[in-house]
């Protein structure tokens, strides 16, 4: 009996196509405008809360920016323009998509 190959599953971080990567950019883009517009309201209404979430958007963005080179560099040096672009990408996805579900609640 012959063995059927396994479909390839793709993780996350392995190199996409430049229209896949426009495509994955251009949900991140949305997604990432959602939730600038869900912290907004958060700010408008003022409170605790909202000085809460200042302090949160500060952190987050700090941390994200120190994270990125090494979480793209895992690739090494010889890596595709495709797969850096699909690293980042996967690299700031978790924590904007973590954030639209906390805000939405």
């Amino acid at each position: 009996m012959p063995k059927t190959a396994k479909p390839k599953t793709r993780t996350s971080a392995t190199a996409k196509t430049m229209p896949e990567l426009m495509l994955d950019s251009w949900m991140l883009a949305g997604e990432a405008s959602y939730v600038m517009w869900l912290r907004g309201i958060r700010l408008m209404a003022g409170g605790k809360l909202a000085e809460q979430e200042a302090g949160r958007m500060v952190s987050e963005k700090m941390l994200a920016s120190m994270t990125l080179i090494p979480a793209v560099m895992a690739g090494g040096i010889g890596q595709s323009v495709e797969s850096a672009g699909s690293r980042a990408l996967a690299h700031y996805r978790k924590p904007v998509r973590a954030n639209r579900r906390r805000l939405s609640r």
